[in-house]
């Protein structure tokens, strides 16, 4: 006996739910791709996203690619072969992305820290300052690991290199934060961003984008490892198929225009607030929980717990496959696992993009009901917890 029938709620760090307004605008027949609304949509997608990204003075680019695709397009654009650049550790997805830059020649250093604790700012200045020769050229970051569930505090860092007198390139993966925290390219002092859309931006998986400032295009002149595909002097020639190094992925940009629209409607401030929310009553939850011994929070600094992504350890022998299968099976609820170091040691609970307060108390009943079915130590009234802090929080 199951109550999965009804429709499947995904709860995972990605792709996140797609919303009927943005299918909508994709079910529609392709465009002639050297005028009219196409040429719109895509001054519309540019526009929104560097409202995004924070920035108005920064340029943005629009691959048919996925976040993979947006860290080669980073690196190619500002560096040469050799160079070497600082990965900050903090998850799995800053080592990623500082092995694609190996393999694509780059002398990559690791600034290696546990999975459970956010950069330290300080580590970074200290290391930069021991760089007087000023060897590196960038330092790569990920605003929030969805591997480890961490938030990194972007500004923090870039006031560490600031401290050290450095003139590294600051280059920040945002492809699991961007629409979901607060983001500020130009005040951040930000020179390379990048994200995908189909975490926070609500659209599917596909396109991934990056923007920069002065001080990265400049550099970009000189670099080395610069590929037809993703050079950035290629996309502003002067015709609009040169945007995308060819045919532009029509419909993927209908998707992503409504869902700008979509979060601009809502206000910025208000997506962020609503993801605080319900990341916090998710945290509730967890901490109930893990009173029974079998859980606990991967991240042990609470203000650098993500607010898109809450990552569980699982503890005293307790695996998590049983508990996201019965969730699937039994609930139609897909709860995110574990990878990387955690990989089945965790489970991680996404509450980002297209959700509200029914989706998030609904996931997280399926995690308690699946618990106490299978008699995983935990005191009982997470969801409740949860619940009280959303009624507290958000008043008639």
């Amino acid at each position: 006996m199951t109550v999965a029938n009804g429709r499947e709620l995904l709860s995972i760090p990605g792709p996140t739910t797609v919303p009927d307004r943005v299918l909508s605008a994709m079910h529609r027949p392709a465009i002639d791709i050297y005028a009219g609304d196409l040429l719109a949509t895509t001054d519309d997608c540019l526009a929104g996203l560097k409202r995004i990204f924070g920035t108005s003075t920064g340029h943005c680019y629009i691959y048919a690619a996925n976040g993979h695709g947006a860290w080669e397009a980073a690196l190619t654009n500002v560096l040469s072969r050799g160079d070497k650049v600082l990965v900050l550790q903090s998850g799995r997805f800053a080592m990623g992305w500082g092995e694609m830059g190996g393999l694509l020649g780059l002398d990559v250093e690791v600034l290696e820290q546990s999975w459970r604790r956010p950069v330290d700012p300080q580590a970074v200045e200290a290391r930069l300052r021991a760089d007087t020769a000023h060897a590196i050229k960038a330092v790569l970051v990920v605003q929030i690991d969805t591997a480890s569930g961490v938030a990194n505090d972007i500004a923090a860092i870039r006031k560490a290199i600031d401290a050290a007198g450095h003139p590294a390139l600051y280059m920040v993966d945002t492809i699991a934060s961007l629409g979901t925290v607060p983001f500020s390219m130009d005040d951040w002092g930000i020179d390379v961003a990048l994200s995908g859309s189909q975490k926070g931006l609500m659209t599917p998986p596909g396109l991934s984008f990056v923007a920069h400032n002065q001080r990265a295009f400049d550099v970009h002149a000189r670099a080395d490892l610069r590929t037809r595909y993703w050079d950035w002097t290629e996309r502003h020639g002067p015709q609009h198929y040169q945007k995308y190094c060819g045919t532009p992925p029509e419909h993927m940009l209908f998707g992503l225009r409504e869902a700008l629209a979509m979060l601009f409607e809502e206000g910025l401030d208000a997506v962020w607030r609503r993801h605080r929310l319900l990341a916090e009553a998710t945290r509730a939850a967890v901490g109930v929980w893990s009173r029974g011994g079998a859980l606990d929070f991967n991240i042990e600094v609470p203000q650098a717990r993500a607010d898109s992504v809450t990552c569980v350890l699982m503890g005293d022998g307790y695996m998590p496959e049983p508990i996201l299968e019965y969730c699937k099976t039994h609930c139609g609820v897909v709860v995110g696992v574990g990878i990387g170091e955690l990989s089945g040691k965790a489970l991680r609970l996404a509450h980002m993009g297209h959700t509200n307060a029914p989706m998030v108390l609904g996931m997280l009943g399926a995690v308690e009901m699946a618990l106490q079915a299978l008699d995983v130590p935990h005191e009982r009234g997470g969801v409740q917890a949860a619940i009280d802090h959303l009624a507290g929080a958000v008043k008639a």
